[in-house]
């Protein structure tokens, strides 16, 4: 069995992520806080990015739609509104490869 991370095709076997990124929060934003502002877009799950060594948030995030209509109309709709004071940055995730940490 060929591990994840030295399949060439594991990236071609993955099903496409339905979920946007977030940038620009206010680090005073969570997850609560990125659902109710997408509402109007019917997300499943929020989650910010915090840092492992301070334990305080990144300034950025990500939001799980059920499917890629939701998506694309949250990135029209939320692209440039503000949230808490900033104004945010929402585009389409990009797919990234899982590290794994012993």
């Amino acid at each position: 069995m060929a591990a994840p991370w030295w399949d060439s095709e594991y990236k071609d076997r993955c099903p496409q992520e339905d979920r946007v990124y977030v940038g620009n929060l206010p680090f005073s934003a969570d997850e609560k806080t990125l659902m109710d502002y997408f509402a109007d877009y019917s997300p499943i799950s929020a989650e910010i990015a915090w840092n492992r060594e301070t334990g305080r948030p990144r300034g950025f995030g990500f939001v799980n739609f059920g499917d890629r209509k939701s998506v694309n109309d949250a990135i029209e709709g939320m692209d440039g509104q503000d949230i808490g004071g900033r104004t945010v940055t929402v585009q389409h995730a990009q797919w990234r490869p899982r590290r794994w940490r012993a």
